[in-house]
This record gives C-alpha cells, structure tokens and sequence, in this order.
C-alpha cells in the first residue's frame, strides 16, 4: 500500500489521512482534515483537483461485497470538494463541483460538468448525465459545463505554500 503524490501536488501535514493505494495528480491541492482511505481497491485522483477541508473520500466494501475482489475507485480532473464533502462515488468525471456538506453514494456514477448542492444527499443507483445540476429535491441539465476553478486553485495553492508543510512528492 502506497500513496504516490505527484510532483506538482500539494498535500498538507495537517490532520490529512491518506490510507491505501492513492495516486495524487498534478497540481491537485488537498487542504488539512481530509481523508481519503483506499480499503476497497485504490483511489486514482487526476489533476487540478480542489479537495477542501473536512472532506471524505473513501473506496469502502458495502455489506456483501466480495472483498477478494477490489474496485478502482477514479476521480477524474478539475473538480472541486467543497468543505464537508462525502464521497463513495467510484467514478468521477472532469469539471464536477460538490458543494459543502454533499454527500455521494457509492453507486452513484458523476459524468462530466455537474454541480452537487450544499448538503444535497445522492444514495440511489444512477448516472448522472454531463451538466446535472442537483439543488435540494431538483436537478436540471445546464446548456454548458461550469466555469474552471484554476484561478481559485492557482489562488489557494500560493496562499497555503505562506502557512502550511505539505507532504514530498514522490512521483515525477
């Protein structure tokens, strides 16, 4: 079990939980008092992700799972875990935003350009087609993916590097 954090990545010291095989990509940034456990198989996160405080990102075995059989859990690149975030989903597309306090089911499968409200729960079998919008008990399908978070990325990751120790890459 190992965690390969990419050179360009930003993981802070601070109260981060990293356990199992997790690969960190490029110029992701991982905030303090996150979690991010690989029990079920490992976690691949891609690049120019956002992972805010608080946040939960598990690849767990239900009840009944197999647990002889593993299953790779994919975060695709540029996406934004907001503060709280919970997620079991094991495939995750490009441009996503999961607001505060969202919480995303293991069998929920998240395309392309969605956008998961503050506190909005998704537990139910299902794709989400690319631009899904959620908020409260609606959901609509937007005319174009959301905007690009690299500023607020590029913003925090000159912040953090003022105040926070980061974990050594370890992958060029």
């Amino acid at each position: 079990m190992s965690v390969q954090i990419t050179n360009g990545a930003l993981v802070c010291e601070e109260k981060v939980e990293l356990i199992g095989d997790i690969t960190i990509g490029a110029r992701t940034l991982i905030h303090p008092s996150v979690k991010i456990i690989a029990e079920a198989g490992p976690i691949i996160i891609g690049e120019n992700n956002l992972i805010e405080e608080q946040t939960i990102i598990i690849n767990r075995f239900k009840e009944g799972d197999d647990e002889s059989k593993m299953k790779v859990m994919i975060i695709g690149d540029n996406n934004v875990f907001e503060v709280g975030t919970y997620s079991e989903a094991l495939k995750v597309g490009d441009n996503n935003i999961f607001e505060c306090k969202s919480k995303i089911g293991r069998e929920v499968t998240i395309s392309n350009g969605c956008i998961i409200g503050a506190m909005c729960s998704l537990d139910t079998n299902e794709i989400l087609q690319d631009n899904t919008i959620i908020t409260g008990n609606q959901r609509r399908i937007a005319n174009e993916k959301p905007q690009s978070q690299l500023s607020q990325l590029d913003f925090l990751s000159k912040l953090l590097t003022n105040f926070q120790k980061f974990k050594k890459t370890n992958v060029k």
